[in-house]
């Protein structure tokens, strides 16, 4: 599927406002921007046309489950999840072209073959995906957007919430990584108060420690050298 034409410069816009801002950051080198020309194309989806039937059928050899990994930064974890689970669809949503550059870096060095990626918004995307065709959604370190007037471009929000809940696959889940109090805060409020999510965590570790086979990015463990601890939330589509 290919990628249709964007303004790399312009923010995209929805009823909550953007959840990005700049979409540009250190200039690329030559074999990043080589990526970006030849190897996005082929991996990019195009939302402009209806979503298939089975959304695993965007790859190119059957797969399972598909699961959907929002602004993936670096995009160690979304490449280790993919090693770790070839047969297993992933979707990469990063706005970012330095972000998208680094992994595709890495789907060619390690030849992996089942993610597809999106360089858009990820409310877009949702609005696009079949009901219950994902088995997971994973937000690892999103930008909390500290400032009150800014609070409408986080993530979560209650319209986010229920878009997520229509393409969860009932009994998978929404998992959640901050090192800001703030947004792990109005993260677990917004999905307490939705009757379609319940936390997991029944003790303390539950959250306060990374779930089995965690890959920490590369912010994760800036967080950790700075002494600022993570939460870790895992919520069960009912």
């Amino acid at each position: 599927m290919m990628m249709r034409p964007s303004n790399p410069d312009r923010e995209h816009a929805h009823g909550q406002g953007s959840f990005f801002g700049r979409r540009k950051g250190h200039k690329l080198r030559a074999y990043q921007a080589d990526l970006i020309e030849s190897l996005l194309p082929r991996l990019a989806l195009d939302i402009s046309s209806p979503a298939p039937a089975q959304l695993a059928e965007i790859f190119d050899r059957p797969l399972g489950d598909v699961r959907l990994e929002i602004g993936f930064g670096g995009g160690e974890h979304l490449a280790a999840e993919a090693l770790a689970f070839p047969d297993i669809g992933f979707i990469g949503c990063e706005p970012y072209v330095n972000g998208m550059a680094k992994i595709l870096a890495q789907i060619e060095a390690h030849n992996i073959a089942n993610i597809r990626l999106f360089a858009g918004d990820a409310a877009e995307l949702l609005a696009w995906a079949p009901p219950r065709s994902l088995a997971r959604i994973d937000l690892i370190h999103p930008d909390p957007w500290p400032k009150r007037r800014h609070w409408k471009r986080r993530f979560v929000q209650d319209a986010t919430v229920a878009a997520m809940a229509r393409v969860i696959k009932p009994g998978c889940e929404f998992r959640f990584v901050s090192d800001i109090d703030d947004y792990c805060a109005w993260t677990l409020s917004h999905l307490l108060r939705s009757p379609d999510f319940v936390w997991t965590a029944e003790r303390a570790t539950d959250w306060q420690q990374p779930w089995d086979g965690y890959t920490m990015t590369r912010y994760g463990r800036k967080a950790e050298r700075e002494g600022r601890v993570a939460a870790y939330l895992r919520f069960r589509r009912v």
